[in-house]
Parts: structure tokens; C-alpha cells; sequence
């Protein structure tokens, strides 16, 4: 069996499309110096084709319709 590695991320920072690729910034909590509110710190950057991002995205809606169908079912 192949072993998976799991990255943590707090959300999606950034997204845009260059060179042919989309391009995911996302990013994580950390402590501010001052102990203020914690701010956003650049994780890792996911690179995808057109085709890929397109179909993550198909992923994504289903998911979406899922989380808004289970909402629904709760009311």
C-alpha cells in the first residue's frame, strides 16, 4: 500500500491562472509577533492543469450541493 502524506491548510489565500496553469495559494494561521491576532502565512502552492482545476471544481459544486442538501435536511 502506498503511503499518503496529509497537508494541513486553513484556507485558500490566493488563486489565479498563468501560463497555461492554475496556481493555489494556500495558507495557514500564524502567531503574530506582537500577540495580536494571528495572520496569514503562506503554506504551499498547488499548481494544476486547466483540465485538472475544471474537474476539482466539478468535485467541489457536488460537494457544495451535498454540504447545502444536509443543511436543508437539518431545517
Amino acid at each position: 500500500m502506498t503511503e499518503k502524506h496529509e497537508l494541513f491548510v486553513e484556507r485558500l489565500g490566493h488563486i489565479h491562472f498563468w501560463g497555461g496553469m492554475v496556481r493555489y495559494d494556500m495558507v495557514i494561521l500564524e502567531s503574530s509577533e506582537d500577540g495580536r491576532e494571528p495572520v496569514m502565512g503562506e503554506k504551499v502552492r498547488l499548481v494544476i492543469s486547466r483540465d485538472g482545476f475544471l474537474k476539482t471544481f466539478d468535485s467541489m459544486q457536488r460537494l457544495m450541493d451535498q454540504f447545502l442538501e444536509e443543511a436543508l435536511q437539518r431545517r
